[in-house]
């Protein structure tokens, strides 16, 4: 049996860095949400910037439903046959309701977790697209209200804090894939 697991949590909680180490250390492929976004913004000739990123994705929603993400990357992960794979960026309740109805037991949510000011600081570092507090407050309150979150981040099947050093975010991570008994 396969492995879908998806990393679940607010911006700058960590989630790249751990997609990252799974990728590098366990060859995991994964499917990225905000391709979605991304291409869409190729599309529109938009600049890439925090303002037209909420735009496409909340219009996109709009447009053709909750689910429009979902679907295009449970497309993806369809094409990918027989292996473990990866999901960067889950955000919406009924995106996790899809993702259980197409793939049961298979699928699997790990939220990593955040304070909002050890999130508000890396942001504020991040080398591209840094955020001001401002902006992360806001986003935080448009992924919670707007893409309804909080849901798959409550629902997970494992958490990890991270509010100390990447290692350590590392080594909760790597927990939970031996958790999972699978490589």
């Amino acid at each position: 049996m396969r492995n879908i697991l998806a990393l679940v949590g607010l911006p700058g909680s960590g989630k790249t860095e751990a997609i990252n180490h799974l990728m590098e250390k366990y060859k995991w492929p994964k499917v990225y949400f905000g391709d979605v976004t991304f291409d869409e913004m190729k599309v529109r000739n938009l600049e890439i910037n925090e303002k037209n990123e909420r735009f496409v994705r909340e219009d996109l929603r709009i447009k053709f439903g909750q689910l429009h993400y979902a679907k295009k990357v449970i497309e993806k992960i369809k094409a990918m046959q027989d292996q473990n794979i990866l999901v960067e960026s889950l955000y919406s309740w009924e995106e996790y309701l899809e993702f259980i109805k197409e793939f049961g037991d298979e699928f699997r949510v790990l939220a990593v977790y955040s304070s909002p000011n050890k999130r508000i600081e890396r942001l504020a570092n991040r080398p591209h697209r840094p955020l001001t507090r401002e902006e992360v407050i806001s986003r935080d309150y448009s992924q919670i209200e707007n893409l309804h979150q909080a849901g798959p981040i409550a629902r997970a099947d494992f958490t990890v804090i991270n509010e100390s050093s990447k290692e350590d975010l590392l080594i909760q991570i790597d927990k939970v894939i031996d958790q999972l008994k699978i490589k």
